[in-house]
C-alpha cells in the first residue's frame, strides 16, 4: 500500500500595494512629524487668524474712522478722534470704572463661594456624591442665559418671592440696579469658576493633605498653607472667566439693571440708536485692552494651563 500525497496548492502572490499619489503623501508624512502637525494645525488656526484676530484687526481700524454728522456714512479718514473722546469724556470714565466695579465684585464673590464648593467636591465627596455634585454644578448651563437673567429679575422684583422672605424680617428686595446686576451676574458664570477650580483641587495630592494632618496642621491651616498655594493657578483661571465675561455683558444690566449702565450697553447703542460704528469699536477696545493686560499679569501663575 503506498501513501499518494496531494500535490501541493499553489503559492497565491499578494500584488503589491498600488503606489497612489495618495499612499506615497502618507509614507512621507510617517517621517515627517512636523509636517504632520502643521497640516493638523493648520484649518483651526486658520479659523481663529480669520474670525478673532482678523476681526480684532478690523475693529480697530474702524475704531480711527469717523461718522459724517450730515449724512450719517462712516468716513475713513484717519483721526484719534473717537479714542481721545473715549480716553477724556467723563461719561465713558464713569462706565468704566463702573464695569471694572462690577467685574471686580462678581469675581470676588463666585470665588468666595466657588471654593468651598469646589474643595467639597474634590477631597471630601464620595466618587457617587462628586458625579452628582458636578452635574449639579453644569445644570444650570443647560438653561438659556436669557431665562436665568429673566428669572433673576421675577425675583428681585418688588412684589417678587425675594420681596415676600424678607418683608417678615423688616428688609426688602435691592430691587433693580447696581446690585441685581452683580448679583446676577455672579449666579451666572458662577460655574465657569466651580469648575476650573475644582479641577485644580483634585490635582492637590491626597497625601500632601495627611501629611499636614499628622504634623499638626488643622483643617483651615492645611488649607491656606497647602490648598490655596497649589490650587492658586486654577482659582486665577475661574476669575479670567467671570471676569471677562462680566466686562463684555450688556444684556443682563438691560434686564435687571435699571437705569445702570455698562460698556456693553455704550457698544450697543452707538451700534444701533446712534449709528456710529467708529465711536462703538474706540469703546470696545478699552474691555479688551483691560483683558489683554489681565491675561498678560496671570500668564506667569500658570493659570492659563488651567483653562
Amino acid at each position: 500500500m503506498t501513501d499518494t500525497m496531494a500535490p501541493p496548492e499553489p503559492r497565491r502572490v499578494v500584488p503589491p500595494p498600488a503606489t497612489t499619489p495618495a499612499r506615497r503623501g502618507s509614507a512621507w508624512l510617517s517621517g515627517h512629524p512636523r509636517a504632520r502637525l502643521a497640516l493638523l494645525l493648520t484649518a483651526p488656526l486658520f479659523w481663529l487668524v480669520l474670525v478673532y484676530i482678523v476681526a480684532l484687526v478690523l475693529l480697530l481700524v474702524t475704531a480711527f474712522w469717523t461718522v459724517d454728522s450730515f449724512t450719517g456714512e462712516i468716513v475713513t479718514d484717519w483721526t484719534l478722534d473717537n479714542i481721545v473722546t473715549v480716553l477724556t469724556g467723563s461719561l465713558y470714565q464713569t462706565v468704566t470704572l463702573r464695569t471694572l466695579g462690577i467685574a471686580l465684585a462678581v469675581t470676588v464673590i463666585d470665588v468666595v463661594v466657588a471654593l468651598p464648593i469646589a474643595f467639597f467636591m474634590a477631597k471630601v465627596a464620595t466618587p457617587r456624591v462628586q458625579r452628582l455634585l458636578v452635574i449639579a454644578v453644569l445644570m444650570p448651563l443647560w438653561a438659556s442665559y436669557l431665562v436665568k437673567a429673566y428669572a433673576w429679575r421675577s425675583v428681585l422684583s418688588q412684589d417678587g418671592i425675594l420681596e415676600w422672605l424678607l418683608a417678615p424680617l423688616g428688609l426688602h428686595t435691592p430691587g433693580y440696579g447696581l446690585t441685581a446686576t452683580v448679583i446676577t451676574l455672579s449666579y451666572l458664570w458662577l460655574p465657569y469658576v466651580i469648575l476650573p477650580i475644582y479641577a485644580g483641587m483634585e490635582r492637590v495630592p491626597d497625601s500632601l493633605l495627611e501629611a499636614s494632618a499628622d504634623l499638626g496642621g488643622k483643617s483651615w491651616t492645611t488649607v491656606r498653607h497647602v490648598v490655596l498655594p497649589l490650587a492658586m493657578p486654577a482659582i486665577i483661571a475661574g476669575t479670567i472667566f467671570s471676569f471677562s465675561l462680566t466686562l463684555g455683558d450688556y444684556i443682563t444690566v438691560n434686564i435687571v439693571g435699571g437705569a445702570t449702565q455698562m460698556l456693553g450697553n455704550l457698544v450697543y447703542t452707538n451700534v444701533g440708536a446712534a449709528n456710529n460704528l467708529p465711536l462703538a469699536a474706540a469703546i470696545a477696545l478699552i474691555p479688551i485692552v483691560i483683558i489683554f493686560g489681565y491675561l498678560a499679569l496671570v500668564r506667569r501663575t500658570g493659570a492659563l494651563d488651567n483653562l
